[in-house]
């Protein structure tokens, strides 16, 4: 079995697309991407949550993920435009609470948000406000967050890219290709 770190380098070098960019930033992927595979490995629901300009990259990265072509089980993920509630409107701290509430309620094997845009987006504050995300930030470095620039000419590219690398990742740990419990 496999060190995630030293997979990762491998994944990312032996990628067509051509992800020089990420061989730096895989020390920050690593421990996150980590966590996340950690929450699908206990049965959490992904929750995935875009800013507005992303809302076909949520749309991509859900259909990409759970495709019938995979040789793997159909993971819980659900994208927020699939919830009963609009997230543009959830302004309060109670409102967001009362959202988490249903949540809690609704996955009872946790849940956890996957959040791809800005961090300005009326739709940022439920992922903020939230321990369990797994964020894309653009153009704010947040603690437990993977930074991208929204000014980027290549962003779009980097997150078709950045898909694949998690679903290679996915069905990494599902097939028990790799470690996550050793980082280095």
């Amino acid at each position: 079995m496999q060190k995630f770190l030293k997979w990762t380098l491998d994944a990312i070098r032996e990628d067509e697309s051509l992800m020089s960019w990420m061989e730096e930033k895989r020390f920050e992927w690593v421990p996150l991407a980590s966590s996340a595979l950690k929450s699908i490995l206990e049965g959490h629901t992904f929750i995935i949550i875009t800013d507005k300009e992303r809302e076909w990259f949520g749309k991509y990265l859900s259909q990409t993920l759970n495709s019938f072509e995979k040789n793997r089980p159909f993971l819980p993920i659900v994208r927020y435009k699939e919830l009963p509630m609009s997230l543009d409107q959830a302004n309060t701290k109670e409102k967001l609470s009362m959202i988490e509430d249903m949540l809690s309620i609704s996955y009872q094997n946790g849940y956890t948000f996957f959040y791809i845009g800005s961090s300005g987006s009326p739709r940022a504050k439920i992922v903020k406000h939230s321990e369990r995300s797994f964020l894309w930030m653009f153009d704010e470095q947040l603690q437990n967050s993977f930074f991208l620039s929204s000014n980027d000419d290549l962003l779009d590219i980097k997150l078709i890219q950045l898909a694949r690398l998690f679903d290679k990742s996915i069905d990494a740990v599902l097939f028990n290709e790799i470690s996550l419990e050793d980082l280095g």
